[in-house]
């Protein structure tokens, strides 16, 4: 059950209009609580009980609410990755350009790779992570698509370089990937999402 339906049983559980406003005051309580203990604290150390004390509530509450910690930073967390407009940088440096931006932000956001960890193994994080490539995304491969219809799968492709160097650099930690050095890693990963944005269909 995503966060959103959670937070949706626990207030159709009312019964009654001002239950429902009860319930959703609570809701946003916690969401306030969590974004402001999230940003203070980090992913890893905010508990669901410092939350709680901080939303005046018992720690059950966030637990019915969003099910669990994953559940909760998922709902609470928006993340903007202000992406470069494409059509600005030169048609040859796209791949460049995103690879570089990418790479600033996973070594500057704590809560993008807590996101990427999160979309792993939880429901409302992988969903939260799909409205980040739907909205974020694609509208930025678009600007240097050949062909729109395939905007869609382009992206899906560049999401798959990214992430994956996202999750074996700065989640599992791999040591090679640890290893590399920035300018490796655009040399190796930016002709790849250079192919994948602006090279004809294969």
């Amino acid at each position: 059950m995503t966060a959103s339906n959670t937070g949706s049983a626990a207030s159709g559980s009312t019964g009654s209009p001002s239950g429902a406003r009860r319930s959703e005051t609570t809701r946003n309580a916690i969401l306030t609580a969590a974004r402001e203990r999230f940003a203070a604290d980090g992913y890893e150390r905010a508990t669901i009980r410092a939350i709680a004390k901080d939303a005046h509530i018992d720690p059950s509450m966030v637990m019915r609410y969003f099910g669990n910690k994953d559940g909760l930073f998922a709902a609470a967390v928006a993340l903007d990755l202000r992406l470069p407009d494409l059509v600005a940088v030169g048609r040859d440096e796209v791949g460049r350009a995103l690879v570089g931006h990418f790479l600033a932000l996973w070594e500057e956001n704590e809560e993008l790779t807590a996101m990427l960890r999160v979309g792993a193994t939880n429901q409302a994080g992988a969903e939260r992570m799909q409205g980040i490539f739907r909205d974020q995304l694609l509208p930025v491969a678009l600007q240097v698509c050949p062909d729109p219809e395939q905007v869609p799968a382009r992206a899906a492709l560049c999401a798959s370089q990214l992430l994956g160097l996202a999750l074996t650099r700065y989640v599992l930690r791999l040591p090679p990937a640890v290893a590399l050095a920035r300018e490796e890693i655009m040399a190796w990963l930016a002709p790849t999402v250079q192919r994948y944005l602006t090279a004809p269909s294969p």
